[in-house]
């Protein structure tokens, strides 16, 4: 039996904020808190007594380290993958993942913690938990905290919180999920590194 469902929310990079949040079952928040670098996400998950007995859903992060220029990053996520044999993929730019903390939550699943990875856009879509805002701007983030209180009780402040913390929190929701899942609903979308990649 599962008692706590953590969200980590992995950003691209160390001079991003990371986010991670613990719930139980109840939609208690037990933790919600900031990361950057891996040392600090391996301190978490070495100095958390409870997890063998948690489900983790952590978010794939976007690379960002391909190339410079607003509309390539933008385009990126958007780019057809060997579409065209003459296409040139440059320093892999059409890689749109980064293999980011892979190699430790490897040897996490190895040690018989329940990890899976998700696609934060996709699960806010799954949970209904989307707005019609900007990504990541900050009408899209009050949108997302006032989602997270009103559908799934939360206490959270009135105050606009972190965007990484709340997306922390998608991840915990999608964690409970699929712990009270007597079956699996739907396949994984793909295999990231070897763990399925769910959507919701």
């Amino acid at each position: 039996m599962d008692h706590y469902f953590i969200g980590l929310t992995l950003a691209p990079t160390a001079n991003t904020e990371s986010g991670v949040a613990v719930i139980d079952r109840n939609n208690e928040i037990i933790l919600v808190d900031k990361l950057f670098s891996m040392q600090d996400i391996q301190f978490f998950f070495e100095n958390f007594s409870s997890l063998k007995n948690s489900q983790i859903c952590i978010s794939l992060p976007w690379d960002n380290s391909m190339l410079n220029g607003k509309w390539r990053i933008l385009s990126k996520p958007y780019q057809l993958v060997s579409s065209n044999e003459n296409f040139q993929n440059t320093d892999n730019w059409t890689q749109r993942f980064s293999n980011r903390g892979s190699d430790y939550f490897n040897t996490l699943i190895e040690n018989e913690i329940k990890i899976n990875r998700f696609e934060l856009y996709l699960t806010r879509q799954a949970l209904r938990l989307d707005s019609s805002f900007k990504e990541r701007s900050p009408a899209d983030c009050k949108a997302l905290q006032n989602a997270l209180k009103m559908k799934h009780g939360f206490n959270l402040s009135s105050n606009m919180m972190p965007m990484a913390l709340l997306e922390a929190l998608v991840g915990a929701v999608l964690a409970k999920n699929l712990s009270e899942q007597t079956e699996q609903k739907e396949k994984p979308l793909f295999e990231f590194n070897g763990v399925p990649v769910i959507r919701g």
